[in-house]
């Protein structure tokens, strides 16, 4: 089953343990995909869409929060 829930900065900043701040600046810097929906100017991606990205990043392996 997919998630197509969609997800803003906040979001995934919540979901990555980090800022929004340093999400936005991980699209500024082309480490995010590209949204997958776009409203009013503001990005959303897909809550599948971004489980995808946070497991195939680089250092991401077996990093335990907490």
């Amino acid at each position: 089953m997919t998630d197509r829930s969609l997800w803003s900065y906040k979001d995934i900043a919540a979901h990555i343990k980090v800022q929004p701040d340093t999400v936005r600046s991980y699209r500024k810097h082309g480490l995010l995909p590209p949204p997958d929906h776009v409203e009013a100017g503001k990005p959303y991606w897909y809550a599948d869409t971004v489980r995808a990205w946070v497991a195939s990043r680089p250092g991401n392996r077996g990093r335990r929060g907490g």
